[in-house]
C-alpha cells in the first residue's frame, strides 16, 4: 500500500480509501456478511481510510462499519458525514441542516453508531444555504475542542464557501465527485485546495461503476439501484457514455489492466494530494481497485487519456436536476 497526506495536515491515509455507502443502500441488494468481510480484507491489504455517513441506510451503514472495525479501531481512519436529513417514515425525502445544535447532535449519534470515542475526519455532507458556514464550521470546531472529532472536511462545497470555512477553522479535506467522466473540479476546486492546503478526496472515481466496463445496458441495474434515475444512465445519455467506456476498455487492454484500474490510476496520477475512495461491497472488486496502484501512466498515456475523455465529454447531469441544486453552494 502507498500512503498520502491530506493537504498540509498531519493526517496520513492509504492512497486509496474505501467508500462504504453501497454496503447499506442505493446500489441494489446488500449482504452484510460480505460487506464486513470486504472491510476486513481492505484493512488487511493496508487500506486505512473508511468513508461512511449518517444518511447511508439512515444510520445502518455507520452501525455496520462500527461492527466491522470494533476490534481493529487503531488500524483505521474513520470518516463520516452529517448534514443531509432523512425521515425514516419518508426515506425518499431529503433535507439539509447545518444548524450548530444539529451538528452536535449528529456527531454524538454517529459516535454511538460507530462505537468509537472520536471521529477522525468529520465532513459537512451538503452546505445548508440557510445557515452561515461560519456558524456550522464553528460548531464543528467545538467538536474538535471536545475531543469528539480530530479533523474537519466539507463535501460538494463551492469556492467561496470553502474559503470562508477555512478562515473559520482549518479544513483538512474536500470530498467531491471526480473521475474521467466528472472533471468539473479541475475548473477551480483542485487549485483552491492546493492554495489552502486542503486534501482532495474524490468520490465515485469509477463513475459510479460505469467506467469499470461491467455495466452493458440500463437493465443491468437491480431494483432499488439509484442509478436507474440518474441522467447519465438513461436513454441516449447511456449510449453516448458507453462510447467513452469502450475507448477506455481498449486502452486498458493495451496497458494490461482492467478498465477500472486504468480509470482509478488516472485519478491517482492527478496529484499526490488526491485520495480517491472507490466504493464496493465485494472483495473481488476491492482487489481489482487496489490493482490500480500498480498501473504506471506515462506522460504520453495521460495525454492519450485526455484525448479519450476530455473534460465535458460525458452526456447528462451526474444527479437529477433537483439534487444538483444542492451542489457547489
Amino acid at each position: 500500500m502507498q500512503y498520502r497526506r491530506l493537504g498540509r495536515s498531519s493526517l496520513v491515509v492509504s492512497a486509496v480509501g474505501l467508500g462504504c455507502m453501497g454496503m447499506s443502500e442505493f446500489y441494489g441488494a446488500t449482504d452484510e456478511t460480505e460487506s464486513i468481510a470486504t472491510i476486513d480484507y481492505a484493512v488487511e491489504r493496508g487500506v486505512t481510510l473508511l468513508h461512511t455517513a449518517d444518511v447511508y441506510g439512515i444510520g445502518r451503514n455507520e452501525e455496520l462499519v462500527g461492527r466491522a472495525i470494533e476490534k481493529r479501531r487503531h488500524e483505521v481512519i474513520i470518516a463520516t458525514k452529517f448534514g443531509i436529513v432523512r425521515d425514516p417514515a419518508n426515506p425518499t425525502a431529503r433535507g439539509v441542516s447545518g444548524r450548530p445544535e444539529y451538528v452536535q447532535q449528529s456527531c454524538e449519534a454517529s459516535l454511538r453508531r460507530l462505537r468509537i470515542s472520536a471521529i477522525d475526519l468529520y465532513y459537512q455532507h451538503r452546505v445548508d444555504p440557510q445557515v452561515p458556514i461560519e456558524d456550522t464550521v464553528g460548531a464543528m470546531a467545538r467538536l474538535v475542542e471536545q475531543g469528539k472529532v480530530r479533523y474537519l472536511g466539507l463535501s460538494e462545497a463551492g469556492v467561496q464557501t470553502i474559503r470562508r470555512a477555512h478562515a473559520t477553522f482549518q479544513i483538512t479535506a474536500l470530498q467531491t465527485e471526480y473521475s474521467l467522466w466528472s472533471r468539473d473540479p479541475e475548473d477551480e476546486l483542485l487549485g483552491l485546495c492546493r492554495e489552502l492546503g486542503i486534501g482532495f478526496v474524490p468520490y465515485s472515481p469509477l463513475g459510479r461503476g460505469f467506467l469499470t466496463g461491467q455495466i452493458k445496458k440500463a437493465d443491468d441495474f437491480a431494483e432499488g439501484d439509484f442509478r436507474r434515475n440518474a441522467p447519465r444512465f438513461q436513454g441516449e445519455n447511456f449510449e453516448k457514455n458507453m462510447e467513452l467506456v469502450r475507448r477506455i476498455e481498449a486502452m486498458a487492454v493495451e496497458k494490461h489492466c482492467t478498465p477500472a484500474q486504468l480509470a482509478l490510476a488516472w485519478v491517482l496520477a492527478q496529484g499526490e494530494d488526491l485520495v480517491p475512495i472507490p466504493g464496493t461491497k465485494r472483495r473481488n472488486y476491492l482487489e481489482d481497485n487496489l490493482g490500480a496502484l500498480n498501473v504506471s501512466l506515462s506522460k504520453d498515456d495521460l495525454a492519450r487519456i485526455n484525448e479519450i475523455a476530455p473534460k465535458g465529454i460525458t452526456a447528462g447531469l451526474r444527479y437529477p436536476a433537483n439534487v444538483m441544486q444542492r451542489i457547489g453552494l
